[in-house]
């Protein structure tokens, strides 16, 4: 019975957490570290830090771990969750019991929730203390978690685009035909595919375009101009004023140009319930010719075998932006956004030894030396340096596939993924220097009385209604008149203009 009652409570916790939330009210300093001063007690101190992910080791055969702690004094606890959700569930049941972890992932919904809340430390009087963070990660970063000009998160340092659209350069050979460069070449591509049998093994059984639901879209919206990222309309700047794709001047033009494409019937007839890689996998099966997805998952080995066992022959070749009525734009490109926020709960301000040994391990793996660290592994283990270039060793491949999660302040993106996949630096390079809308959806602060998962919903809903001929492209105004009116859009629209005018985007 007592069992029961504990577990109802623990329940109970979990349950309730929102609502219980709800209630709550230099380089100097990156050296001082390493070698540096354990506890007052002379141990070492313990930091307990959640996060997503997975491929963690266990603390004994965790080489990062290790290093770390022999650098700092410290004794770094890290668990991480494959599920956002569940991560999610954890991390609300510790903030609403006051059991903090000592450094921990936020999203951005989270960060003004817990902010207001006033469950978070604002870092900003203590800016010069991670000088070495700040500087690590860039001023473009250090806005990304600025809450009503306080500093409540550590950012990521900015990452590069991974996405393109993907062809069959083996079945384009055998229909006599070229890399698309315009959006009516790749319908006419599309549709060669899914009508002239392709793999020629006699059957009716492939099509063009595949992708992760709208995402699919965001090059033929660029080559309208029009600002699009996984799905999601883009905020950007056009002649010196804010632009929301979903009132580009452009957006009926592209939406009428999918919905062509989309009814020739050429497309992935499952591409909105595709979940997860599926679309890959339909990729990998030769049962579609164009993909809309990231250089790793086309040319990852283990891939790339799978491909060769269904068809010997099989030549994927990357298809730059499109050129079309609005430019060449490969989809929108969020600089706002990041690979993730690291908060520091208000609470740690009363234990300044742990509060200092937290700063302490974000501005190591800023420098040069834990930024390596976290990055390749252990010097003379799995990696070697040649002059500046890194060398990775054999050992990097079979146990570094980890060390990413200790990358608490990001790293050089570029560099870092030309040392790690070597074999796939011209992807890497092509996907990064494709041209596209620069946007600013990460920097913008949801208003009160907003709730983006409901307004990304609908949006979401309605435009693949346009999109697959369900709603007359005339209703179009009618469903930003229902976005602004309930779902509140003219707020987050006014908030956006409003933070872009605030970090000088605009005037």
């Amino acid at each position: 019975m007592e069992q029961k009652r504990k577990l109802a409570a623990v329940l109970a916790v979990m349950l309730t957490a929102g609502s219980v939330l709800a209630g709550c009210g230099s380089e100097e300093a990156a050296k001082a570290p390493a070698g540096g001063a354990a506890g007052g007690d002379g141990k070492p101190v313990k930091l307990d830090i959640i996060e997503t992910g997975s491929g963690l080791p266990s603390p004994d055969q965790d080489i990062i771990k290790s290093e770390l702690d022999k650098a700092l004094k410290t004794e770094i606890n890290l668990t991480v969750y494959a599920s956002m959700d569940d991560y999610k569930n954890q991390l609300n049941v510790r903030m609403a019991s006051s059991n903090y972890p000592d450094l921990f992932l936020v999203d951005k919904q989270q960060l003004k929730q817990f902010s207001e809340q006033g469950l978070l430390l604002d870092l900003t009087p203590y800016k010069e203390k991670l000088k070495p963070t700040l500087d690590f990660i860039g001023e473009e970063s250090v806005k990304k978690a600025v809450l009503g000009g306080k500093q409540f998160a550590i950012a990521k340092s900015p990452q590069v685009p991974y996405d393109t659209y993907w062809v069959r350069k083996d079945w384009l050979d055998k229909l006599g035909l070229k890399v698309p460069v315009t959006p009516e070449e790749l319908l006419e591509v599309s549709k060669a595919f899914k009508e002239k049998d392709p793999d020629g093994n006699g059957k009716a059984d492939t099509f063009g375009l595949t992708g992760g639901k709208l995402g699919a879209f965001s090059t033929l919206f660029g080559a309208y101009g029009v600002g699009f990222e996984g799905g999601a309309p883009s905020v950007y700047v056009k002649d010196g004023k804010m632009v929301h794709a979903l009132y580009d001047g452009n957006i009926k033009a592209a939406l009428g140009f999918i919905r062509e494409f989309v009814a020739s019937g050429s497309v992935d007839p499952e591409l909105l319930a595709n979940s997860g890689l599926q679309h890959r996998q339909k990729a990998i099966k030769g049962e579609a010719g164009i993909i809309y997805v990231d250089w790793p998952n086309m040319t990852k080995e283990q891939f790339v075998e799978q491909m060769k066992a269904v068809s010997a022959n099989v030549n994927w070749v990357q298809v730059g932006a499109l050129k079309g009525p609005g430019g060449a734009y490969a989809s929108g490109w969020d600089t706002g956004k990041t690979a993730g926020l690291y908060a520091i709960p208000r609470a740690l301000e009363k234990n300044p030894e742990k509060l200092q040994k937290v700063f302490d391990l974000l501005n190591y793996v800023s420098t040069k030396e834990g930024s390596l660290l976290v990055q390749y592994g252990v010097k003379g283990k799995h990696y070697n340096l040649e002059g500046e270039k890194v060398v990775p060793t054999e050992l990097m491949g079979k146990e570094g596939g980890y060390f990413w999660l200790y990358q608490f302040t990001g790293r050089p993106e570029l560099e870092y993924l030309k040392v790690k996949f070597e074999k796939q630096a011209p992807y890497v390079e092509f996907a990064s220097k494709q041209p596209r809308i620069e946007a600013y959806n990460g920097f913008i602060n949801y208003p009160a009385g907003y709730n983006a998962a409901d307004a990304d919903r609908y949006i979401e809903e309605e435009l693949a209604k346009f999109i697959y001929g369900k709603r007359p492209l005339e209703e179009y105004d009618a469903f930003l008149k229902t976005l602004e009116g309930s779902m509140n859009y003219k707020a987050y629209l006014a908030e956006a203009e409003k933070r872009l005018k605030e970090l000088g985007y605009l005037k």
